[in-house]
């Protein structure tokens, strides 16, 4: 059933993406505003609390829904559940128009149109970038975006699947991800005297904020390493585990780490180095070659191989499933 579920969200997702601003992400955001409004009382002990609810409700209910569904209506329907919870929860085309748009931008020799796009893209100032480090930057925010709306989805509820929670795994990865964002974002209009027009800033502790990103991280930590170790399989693998044991400590975060360094050797490109965000801690690059437009082919084609190694691998799984 898993095979089938992912096969067929991942489909329908390419066929019709929904929009990152679509009316489930904005009844999240309501969900987030009442939990953070109503539970985050500034104390690590209601921050966890305030994080557990945020997530467990949306994922108790995602499962209750499919055991329901299984039990009353057969197993079709579940399935038919479980491809719309994926369909939601995965974003393959949500982030892909931006490295389409910049990817033609640099090839029509439009730098100033790219270095737009990736200012949009961002939300950052990317003032006079050059070239090689435009695309560097795209290659490294387009790994990490397909991990994040595609094979940490994918993963998470493979692995659940295995217990037959399949979509609490989808929803809390999903979620857990829009619990960091949003701490993030809220925390930093609280912080300010106005907000945008028609912005709505809600009072988000420092406690809420710093749960919500040691959660991702836990729930990250497997998700993002089964990326790293299928860019390893479907590229280069002695290069790209090597990046893996000695380069992913050069990046801010270790899960970015650990699959941007394994991405580095996969294709023998130069990532990491100075940042669009000068803050962060500043670390030397990978080994590899200096980021150009080829670079940008070879990227799509590690994600696609690395999407069919493991929708092989589920379809195995399943079939094992099955027979057994």
């Amino acid at each position: 059933m898993s095979f089938f579920s992912i096969f067929l969200a991942l489909v329908i997702e390419q066929a019709r993406p929904m929009s990152p601003s679509h009316f489930l992400h904005k009844w999240l955001r309501i969900w987030a505003d009442w939990v953070a409004s109503h539970v985050d009382g500034g104390t690590r002990s209601q921050a966890w609390l305030a994080w557990g609810l945020m997530i467990g409700a949306p994922a108790a209910l995602a499962v209750i829904v499919h055991w329901l569904l299984a039990y009353f209506l057969g197993w079709f329907i579940a399935v038919l559940w479980n491809v719309a919870l994926l369909y939601v929860t995965l974003g393959f085309r949500q982030f892909s128009h931006h490295f389409t748009g910049i990817r033609d931008a640099l090839n029509d020799g439009d730098e100033t149109l790219a270095r737009q796009l990736l200012a949009e893209w961002q939300q950052v100032e990317v003032n006079d970038l050059p070239r090689n480090e435009i695309v560097r930057h795209v290659i490294e925010h387009s790994i990490l975006s397909a991990h994040k709306h595609v094979f940490g989805v994918f993963f998470s509820y493979a692995l659940l699947s295995v217990v037959g929670l399949g979509p609490v795994g989808a929803v809390v990865y999903r979620i857990s991800e829009f619990a960091k964002r949003y701490s993030a974002s809220a925390a930093s209009l609280s912080n300010h005297s106005s907000t945008p027009e028609g912005t709505q800033a809600h009072w988000v502790s420092d406690a809420l904020k710093s749960v919500t990103h040691e959660a991702w991280h836990a729930v990250d930590w497997l998700p993002a390493r089964a990326t790293a170790m299928g860019f390893a399989i479907m590229g280069s693998f002695e290069d790209a585990m090597d990046g893996w044991r000695n380069h992913a400590q050069k990046f801010p975060d270790d899960n970015d780490g650990v699959i941007l360094a394994a991405t580095a050797g996969a294709i023998n490109v130069q990532l990491g180095g100075a940042a669009l965000q000068p803050d962060l801690p500043g670390s030397s690059s990978t080994p590899g070659r200096q980021p150009e437009l080829s670079h940008f082919a070879q990227v799509v084609g590690l994600v696609w191989r690395t999407v069919i190694m493991w929708l092989v691998l589920v379809a195995l799984l399943t079939m094992a499933k099955l027979v057994g």
